[in-house]
């Protein structure tokens, strides 16, 4: 049975963040400190499986076939550095912080605002620069289905309960983020077709997994690595594949 229609996939996950926030907060204060640094700690610690995991695409046969077999992790590599230089020089992680800090201001009354911040930037860059949300935004786009997003949406719904338990409303706010992230991709592959060969997908894929492992070193409290500069490099990898191929 095919989709309701095409974006049902990121109507159901914003739909499920969402709850998740709401329920989250309500519980948030009947869950010992303790408890709730665990939590933050376990949705770290997944974070980093799932990053290592999409991490691993980098040696995948379509990859490997279009750019040789030495490049694609230099094509991963290049990508973040590249993305890393640029997204510093547009302070793309500084600016997150000032949008956050100015929805903290304007809901200041939510009782929260001391984490206010990582409420909104945490969980948006969590649910919006995994593998599902490319690969599944593409495949709803493309009328192939949204079994990959619905499978999203259940996961990002239960971790939304987790961290809205631990940091607050703000959470709520991601729920924005992953509408016009997921939206803007699903409307492209519609509008435009095939946007990316599986190559281009599996470096992206691979370059997205190694932010999930900053990410959850971040979570972690292992160091703030400024995950947000690393945006740009979702960009340059499908581009980097690109120009490798058509040199070989």
């Amino acid at each position: 049975m095919g989709p309701m229609f095409i974006g049902i996939g990121t109507v159901t996950n914003v739909v499920t963040v969402s709850l998740g926030a709401v329920i989250g907060r309500l519980l948030g204060d009947r869950i010992p400190e303790r408890t709730s640094g665990t939590i933050t700690d376990v949705l770290g610690l997944i974070t980093l499986v799932l990053g290592v995991g999409s991490a691993l695409t980098m040696s995948s046969q379509n990859l490997a076939d279009a750019v040789g077999a030495g490049a694609p992790m230099l094509i991963v590599l290049g990508s973040l550095l590249f993305g890393a230089i640029v997204g510093s020089a547009l302070r793309i992680e500084q600016r997150l912080e000032w949008g956050a800090a100015w929805l903290r201001q304007r809901f200041s009354g939510t009782g929260d605002a001391g984490t206010f911040v990582d409420a909104i930037v945490t969980p948006t860059l969590l649910f919006c620069i995994g593998p599902l949300t490319i690969l599944g935004s593409l495949s709803d786009g493309l009328g192939r289905g949204a079994d990959q997003l619905l499978v999203k949406a259940v996961l990002d719904g239960f971790a939304a309960i987790a961290f809205a338990s631990t940091l607050g409303w703000g959470v709520l706010f991601s729920a924005i983020a992953v509408g016009l992230v997921q939206g803007s991709l699903t409307l492209a592959a519609f509008l435009l077709g095939d946007l990316f060969s599986m190559a281009q997908i599996d470096a992206l894929t691979a370059t997205g997994g190694v932010m999930l492992m900053a990410l959850g070193v971040r979570l972690l409290k292992l160091k703030n690595i400024p995950v947000g500069d690393l945006l740009p490099a979702l960009v340059f990898a499908p581009v980097l594949v690109a120009l490798v191929a058509g040199l070989r």
